[in-house]
């Protein structure tokens, strides 16, 4: 963890300047060096124009020979790889949202980027850590900060999947069968303790956040948009759980770790508890965006320009999952896919329209932990996927 934050003196609702610097790296405490970000930056810059370059290069050479014509002409130069990003939503949304969420929770820093991340992608995350160490609070804090329809729903061994989805229920009046709609009908669901509920229950999920829709007697509804699952488990407790299916899984865009704070964290989270009157006040954080400037800031990342070169680089490292001896299964198609939305979300959050190998390396951990299963032997030894994943990046080779 990097240093404490000090957002208790900055309100949730300030536009960000744009003439205070770079913005902060992803996952970095808000002290972290200007300096660095810019330099940072220019550096990938650098090594993506070269990427392009190469690609073109090799392109030009590898070229047969064909008829000119004005169809062939618009077809040849047209760029596929080419950005038309407008990342002021964007960068607006990340500021605005880390302040808000700063103002009760204290450090976390990789929890509430990764968080945004896969806000802006369009995706679902997986939260572990052990009681207390703000999951549920951080969830919470999200949906209060970007205004969006929030509903929580406490996973339990009796839960069925219509307390999920909904029910039709008939209507003597009417004489018919009238839907009413469940919590999962939410812009953004927060699903407590979700390994407590059994198969039946979670396989209610897996259409509606695959398809963004849940059919239900027959009929299918679409779900809202922007739609976010943000689901929690514990890692040590395991009297009365199920092991989420591998298919439930590979659904979540992240699967986010979180870790105990800082010494020095914790004691500014007890001087904030102080201050606060002893008493966790979530009044205290509001909407700071709304759903239309999220949908903005989702089709800004979208546009992100990623480069063949990288998306070989993409490829190739979830390729590697798929032989590597220590894993007994590597990661799907939507494993490429997933790293790549995240790569494209990590280089907006840092002002970039353009997305480097960088970018991936920084999300594989996230992106990956959770679609990979160790062999016997390595679970044995108390291997942990991400010492894999970080053996197999090391093994890549990097474009430049």
């Amino acid at each position: 963890m990097s240093d404490p934050t000090d957002d208790t003196s900055r309100p949730s609702d300030v536009t960000p300047d744009p003439s205070a610097g770079a913005p902060r790296a992803f996952g970095e405490a808000p002290h972290a060096s200007a300096e660095a970000s810019r330099a940072s930056a220019e550096a990938s810059r650098a090594s993506a124009e070269a990427s392009r370059a190469s690609a073109e290069a090799s392109h030009a050479s590898g070229e047969a020979p064909h008829a000119s014509g004005e169809a062939h002409h618009l077809l040849h130069n047209a760029d596929p790889f080419a950005s038309t990003a407008d990342l002021a939503p964007v960068a607006e949304a990340v500021e605005k949202l880390r302040a808000a969420i700063g103002t009760l929770v204290v450090g976390q820093h990789g929890l509430v980027d990764e968080l945004v991340a896969c806000l802006l992608a369009g995706g679902h995350a997986l939260i572990e850590g052990v009681p207390g160490v703000a999951k549920t609070l951080t969830a919470k804090l999200l949906a209060r900060a970007s205004g969006l329809d929030y509903a929580r729903i406490q996973f339990t061994p009796d839960l069925m999947p219509a307390d999920v989805l909904g029910t039709s229920v008939f209507s003597p009046a009417t004489r018919t069968f009238e839907f009413h709609p469940g919590p999962i009908f939410a812009q953004l669901v927060l699903i407590d303790e979700i390994n407590r509920a059994p198969a039946k229950t979670q396989a209610a999920l897996f259409e509606t956040m695959e398809e963004q829709q849940a059919t239900i007697d027959g009929v299918t509804h679409p779900l809202p948009d922007p739609f976010m699952v943000v689901a929690t488990q514990n890692p040590i407790e395991h009297e009365g759980t199920y092991r989420l299916p591998e298919a439930q899984l590979d659904r979540f865009l992240f699967k986010v770790v979180v870790d105990y704070p800082s010494e020095a964290e914790e004691v500014e989270m007890l001087t904030r508890f102080q201050a606060f009157g002893g008493a966790l006040d979530e009044d205290r954080v509001s909407a700071v965006v709304d759903a239309d400037a999220l949908r903005a800031a989702q089709a800004a990342v979208r546009e992100v320009r990623v480069e063949e070169p990288v998306l070989r680089y993409a490829a190739a490292i979830v390729a590697a999952t798929r032989r590597h001896p220590a894993l007994t299964l590597g990661g799907s198609p939507r494993a490429t896919l997933a790293l790549v939305r995240g790569g494209k979300a990590v280089a907006a959050m840092s002002g970039r329209d353009f997305a480097t190998p960088d970018d991936l390396r920084t999300i594989v951990a996230p992106a990956l932990r959770h679609r990979i299963l160790l062999t016997a032997e390595r679970e044995i030894e108390g291997v942990r996927p991400e010492t894999v994943l970080k053996r197999i990046v090391e093994e890549i080779e990097v474009p430049r």
